[in-house]
This record gives structure tokens, C-alpha cells and sequence, in this order.
């Protein structure tokens, strides 16, 4: 049984990754938004259906409330993570940086799945 904090924990751990999956864009050095970059877009194209999934997962049984407070974490931190490293690029972020945030998202997909 879930304790109120508990609720209110992962109430706020959803909104705050809905506000987040809404609005999948970051300020650039000139005060900007990007909107579309193609690599960014790729990375949070695969958060917004991370976040489904473990909703999903949730809604089926398969995780508790608690693993999927956990996965969403996981997943809000690797989008802080790419907009620190947009914000560092000019609204954009490298391949290299692509590429490590895909391997942390693959890890997050391998523990939805489980």
C-alpha cells in the first residue's frame, strides 16, 4: 500500500515529465528556441515513448508505482541532461553526445521491459 508522500511523489515525478514531454525544447546562447533539431529530436522522440511505456507497464501490473517512479527519474535526468548539453551547443547537441544518451536510454528500455 502507497503512503500520501508516496502519491504526491510520483504525482509530481509524472507532471513534471508530462510539462517535460510537452515542451521537448531548450533556449539557445541567443535566447532562441531550437525546435526540430534532428539529433534532439531523436533523443526526446525516444524519452515521450519511454514515458508512455512505463505508464503503460504501470496500467498493465507489470511494474509497481514505485518502479515506475524510478524509471521516470531515470528518464528526467537523461533529458536534464540533454538540455544542459543543448544549452552548451548552441541549441544543439553532437553525435557523440547523441550517442551517450542513447546508450543511457537503451539501459532505461532494457528495465521497462523486465
Amino acid at each position: 500500500m502507497s503512503t500520501p508522500s508516496t502519491n504526491t511523489t510520483f504525482a509530481a515525478i509524472t507532471f513534471a515529465l508530462a510539462i517535460l514531454c510537452i515542451t521537448p525544447l531548450t533556449a539557445t546562447a541567443n535566447g532562441r528556441w531550437v525546435q526540430n533539431h534532428p539529433r534532439r529530436a531523436e533523443v526526446n522522440g525516444r524519452l515521450a515513448n519511454q514515458y508512455r511505456r512505463i505508464n503503460q507497464e504501470l496500467r498493465e501490473g507489470e511494474i509497481s508505482r514505485g518502479q515506475a517512479a524510478q524509471l521516470h527519474r531515470q528518464d528526467l535526468q537523461i533529458r536534464r541532461e540533454e538540455q544542459l548539453m543543448a544549452r552548451q551547443n548552441g541549441g544543439h547537441i553532437t553525435r557523440l553526445e547523441q550517442r551517450v544518451l542513447n546508450q543511457q536510454e537503451n539501459q532505461v528500455s532494457r528495465e521497462i521491459g523486465r
